[in-house]
């Protein structure tokens, strides 16, 4: 427990233990009635964030909040230097939702939670983005998208693989229907027989069908660009010396 509550129970004054960051807990460690230490908790950011943050930047993303129910010297350490457009800390779920709904009316909101106290916001927000690893099954069930490894840095990718998804997408949509419309007036002034027409339809959709598979090919920038390592040989092979 806390240093004070443990010190209290076990007695004698507590021990000297180094100067805590804003947001550190230090917590007390008895055994067998007396303190046998101290263990000092905090925080620690996500392995990726700065670069994701970067590059949702570079993807568009104009105003990046941070909505945590922790305290705000917690919240103010953690984020140092991320470069945020905001922090709104204490927040209780109903006050995570009502952010949300706030910020909807600027524009497009996605949330990224991985907590309990998030799944509200998540389904209140256009996107919600759950983190599936190790968050809970509430925010998972609440949100659009779940991320399967416990990696923040891996929403960049998404989104372009939405986005370019979606570009496919439209493009059939499009090609589709205006195909089809080509062949309906076509067929209107007598150029093509309804067998005609059948097999023209047909095609449409067989080619409708095949560029909408490109979309299990798309990958993000970071996989089409070569690893700094990718080039280097591994430890023990030599390199080929071409005669």
């Amino acid at each position: 427990g806390g240093l004070g509550f443990v010190t209290g129970r076990v007695g004698g004054a507590a021990e000297e233990h180094p100067v805590l960051s804003a947001g550190s807990v230090l917590v007390g460690v008895g055994v067998d009635g007396r303190l046998a230490g101290h263990l000092v908790m905090a925080d620690p950011l996500r392995e990726g964030t700065h670069d994701m943050l970067a590059r949702l930047r570079r993807q568009g993303t104009g105003r990046i909040l941070l909505a945590t129910g922790d305290r705000r010297e917690v919240a103010e350490r953690v984020t140092e230097g991320l470069g945020l457009d905001g922090i709104r800390a204490g927040l209780t779920p109903d006050q995570k939702v009502l952010l949300v709904l706030t910020e909807r009316k600027r524009g497009p909101v996605m949330m990224v939670g991985d907590g309990v106290n998030d799944a509200p916001a998540l389904a209140a927000a256009d996107v919600g983005v759950a983190m599936g690893a190790r968050g809970a099954a509430a925010s998972a069930e609440a949100a659009d998208v779940v991320l399967l490894v416990d990696r923040v840095d891996r929403l960049g990718p998404g989104i372009e693989i939405a986005r370019g998804a979606r570009r496919i997408a439209l493009q059939s949509v499009v090609v589709g229907i205006g195909l089809s419309v080509l062949g309906m007036v076509a067929a209107a002034f007598g150029y093509l027989t309804p067998v005609q027409g059948a097999l023209i339809q047909e095609a449409i959709d067989v080619a409708v069908i095949l560029n909408a598979l490109r979309a299990l090919r798309i990958s993000p920038a970071e996989a089409r660009s070569p690893r700094p390592d990718a080039a280097e040989p591994p430890p023990g092979r030599p390199e080929a010396n071409p005669a």
